[in-house]
């Protein structure tokens, strides 16, 4: 539970809600039951009305939500309703995927540089002329640039390294995509994407699921 008593399995949802909102409002449906939201979504409606309850509902008895304005009080939930700034610890392959995703640019994440020890890499830009900079200029970059987010998609010793930089500079959370779990004093948040888990636990499911006979 975090400090305002919302579990982590509520927090989970809510960017599931928040995407399939967001379908329904390109297809221009106006208003959705929780019943109708549920079909799509794979979550039962009374889980539906429980978690949006914890934040005020949203609802109203016999219309259902207002999927525009439902979208928007859960992108205000979710911190959507500001701009981030990012940074890219990490120039390679992963590194450059994560920062050229045009989505995060649509949800106001904005990637700012990459930082790379590769002097080769420091002539080049990354997509959407992204500047990448020698890993040695991050600590004067954080004192003269406003950082929220440093994204770490290197090594894991190499990303053990960075986060007292990132600290110091002022970042505030991280998204870790390095093979390893980072230690950062409290008042960090860390976010970890570990592929080689995830593909294990698809490993896993489809070994241990039934097979149609």
């Amino acid at each position: 539970m975090d400090n305002k008593g919302i579990s982590k399995a509520v927090i989970n949802r809510l960017p599931r809600y928040y995407r399939y909102l967001g379908m329904l409002l390109d297809k221009g449906v106006v208003r959705i039951s929780s019943a109708d939201l549920s079909s799509q979504m794979n979550v039962t409606a009374s889980q539906i009305r429980q978690d949006l309850n914890l934040f005020g509902g949203f609802g109203q008895q016999g219309y259902g939500y207002n999927v525009a304005h439902l979208y928007e009080e859960i992108g205000k939930i979710l911190g959507l309703d500001r701009a981030y700034h990012l940074i890219v610890i990490g120039a390679g392959r992963l590194a450059r995927a994560v920062g050229s995703y045009v989505g995060f640019q649509k949800r106001g994440f904005r990637v700012e540089a990459f930082f790379d020890r590769n002097p080769a890499k420091h002539l080049d830009e990354g997509d959407d002329s992204i500047p990448i900079y020698p890993l040695e200029e991050l600590s004067s970059y954080l004192e003269n640039n406003k950082i929220d987010i440093g994204v770490i998609a290197v090594p894991a010793e190499a990303a053990r390294k960075v986060v007292p930089v990132l600290d110091a500079g002022g970042v505030r959370g991280i998204w870790n995509f390095a093979h390893t779990d980072l230690d950062v004093p409290p008042y960090m948040t860390v976010q970890s994407v570990h592929l080689s888990e995830s593909l294990m636990q698809l490993s896993y499911k489809i070994n241990h699921s039934m097979i149609p006979s």
